[in-house]
């Protein structure tokens, strides 16, 4: 059967990482994505286009400096369900494919915009990346151990989490309402705002005193030695989260702790004494003996395991969760529906590889189709 978003289109004004990334997402579900790549990067490749965040697209390549090629996105958008753009705000209206060039083609179109500090505000027309927009969030002051500096968890919270998915939610929610309006709107989705979102229930433990700004200071943080992380005899690490006191009590159990005079996890001030006995404790054997002993059962643990070995685990690949396809190993589309399910459309594009496909599909005739190739609005 086909996804959940079978029948939905949507034009993507090509960029890189968080804006991709929704467009992968909502390709998976089963929408028409339709990529408008620079027509400057037909036949080299765009040099920022990842292999699995691109895929599931058709790609045009469109001149956007060229009157032409500001008609031919128009007229996508005229026919698409949501357009989504990663520029700087005012950038697209200054190319012509701002939101109120497109409403004038399509007064249903969703304009989903994603951009790190938002549409409006004082940083708004500045530079960033994932880690400045975590930080300013309120995020990354929270990741790290005690008497260290903050630590950048790579870049999937504000680019991904914070960023893309939330594009993704929102063009999905303007669709729904556009359906019931008959009316699009913007959409602007920025890292910043999305990040804070993620923050939701920290905030909520913040508020009723249960949570310490200091780094490593927490229940979530490393604070506790019973969530934490810990290397084993043959130098790799596992995963120990024994919040719950059943689940602690399991732990103990099991490795045989239950019969020592231990510091409770709750006496925060012992709780390095307590660090100290589980690093001596994971360090006595390697970690698939600690698998063996405590994996699949309510000790909440697991091995720390790198991409390569994750995409062998016999969970994952049971679930079918990394999957190879067209030769590269990459997540499969999540989450999953019982009865459209989503699925990998195609494998990544060439730049411009599907220009005269999808212009024929979209109503553009032969002779127009070569005239704007003529003009290079098009290739």
């Amino acid at each position: 059967m086909p996804g959940p978003l079978a029948g939905v289109k949507v034009v993507e004004l090509a960029g890189i990482g968080p804006g991709p990334f929704a467009a992968m997402m909502l390709s998976d579900m089963g929408a028409e994505v339709i990529r408008v790549d620079r027509a400057q990067w037909v036949g080299r490749g765009s040099g920022a286009s990842l292999e699995v965040l691109d895929r599931g697209r058709r790609s045009v390549g469109v001149d956007l400096k060229q009157p032409d090629g500001v008609e031919t996105v128009l007229r996508l958008a005229a026919s698409a369900d949501a357009l989504i753009e990663g520029y700087r705000p005012g950038v697209a209206e200054r190319l012509g494919v701002g939101p109120d060039d497109c409403f004038a083609r399509n007064p249903a179109l969703v304009y989903g915009r994603m951009t790190g500090w938002g549409q409006e505000g004082p940083l708004a027309q500045a530079a960033g990346h994932d880690i400045n927009y975590i930080a300013l969030a309120g995020a990354l002051a929270h990741f790290g151990r005690a008497g260290g500096k903050p630590t950048p968890p790579i870049n999937v919270v504000g680019d991904f989490g914070g960023g893309g998915m939330f594009l993704a939610f929102g063009v999905v929610c303007g669709i729904l309402e556009a359906r019931t309006s008959g009316l699009g709107q913007v959409v602007d989705a920025a890292m910043v705002d999305g990040t804070a979102t993620l923050m939701s229930m920290i905030w909520g433990v913040r508020a009723t005193g249960g949570w310490n700004e200091e780094l490593g200071t927490n229940f979530l943080d490393t604070g506790g030695a019973e969530y934490d992380t810990y290397e084993t005899a043959d130098g790799k690490f596992i995963a120990l989260g024994a919040l719950e006191a059943q689940f602690y009590a399991e732990f103990l159990e099991r490795t045989g702790l239950a019969l020592e005079d231990l510091p409770h996890p709750s006496d925060r001030a012992q709780a390095e004494v307590l660090r100290a006995r589980f690093t001596e404790l994971f360090k006595s054997r390697t970690r698939d003996e600690w698998c063996a002993l405590l994996e699949g059962t309510d000790a909440c643990f697991a091995p720390v395991l790198p991409m390569s070995e994750a995409a062998q685990h016999p969970h994952i690949r049971a679930r079918n969760t990394i999957i190879e396809y067209e030769g590269v190993l990459q997540p499969a589309p999540a989450p999953r529906f019982s009865r459209t399910p989503g699925e990998i459309q195609r494998p990544r594009s060439k730049p411009g590889e599907h220009t005269d496909a999808v212009l024929a599909d979209f109503g553009f005739a032969a002779d127009e189709v070569a005239a704007l190739r003529a003009t290079g609005a098009v290739a």
